[in-house]
């Protein structure tokens, strides 16, 4: 009795295709993200405002929970220091506040996490070890499905014909890009 490859091939790959099918997205949508650091900022949602403080009465903390409440920054407050004798900084749940003590002006930074891409990034970077392993099998799982890929058609469509030039050029590809870029 002789064994079918190709119809495990194609058993494998599939069923590999479907299980890992969610966490193939998460990998593409997170890995585009991280990729664009430069242009944004893929886990939070960063706003800034100018504002200008009358500093007419002492700085205190009541100072700063009222000047927080006029600009419609309330419930935000966690703490404050004098990074010089000019500035003071005010830590907010989710932000800072950067004021000038000459001028009055300052800086409000505010942060919210995004709602997709913040748990998919955190996934994407292996949090703890028993995620890790996962993604090693997801690695490894993959390296499966590639290989099993190039066996599923046939003919001239196949590895043999066609398939072997796109298999040639996608493996040139990340080559020639390490001789100009990294080499």
């Amino acid at each position: 009795m002789s064994i079918n490859w190709r119809k495990w091939n194609r058993v494998i790959h599939r069923d590999f295709g479907y299980f890992f099918f969610g966490m193939t997205i998460i990998y593409c949508l997170s890995g585009i993200a991280i990729n664009h650091m430069s242009d944004w900022n893929p886990n939070y949602i960063i706003t800034t405002q100018e504002i200008q403080v009358d500093l007419t009465s002492k700085i205190d903390k009541k100072f700063i929970k009222n000047f927080l409440a006029k600009n419609e920054i309330d419930n935000r407050y966690l703490n404050h220091y004098f990074p010089s004798e000019d500035d003071l900084k005010v830590f907010l749940k989710e932000g800072s506040v950067y004021l000038n003590l000459e001028t009055g002006l300052g800086l409000v930074e505010l942060t919210k996490r995004r709602m997709f891409f913040k748990p998919m990034n955190y996934l994407h970077y292996n949090p703890i070890k028993y995620w890790t392993w996962y993604s090693d099998i997801f690695s490894g799982a993959l390296i499966i499905i590639a290989i099993s890929g190039l066996f599923i058609v046939r003919g001239k469509k196949g590895i043999t014909k066609r398939g072997a030039w796109m298999t040639i050029v996608g493996i040139l590809m990340p080559i020639i890009f390490l001789i100009i870029f990294y080499f």
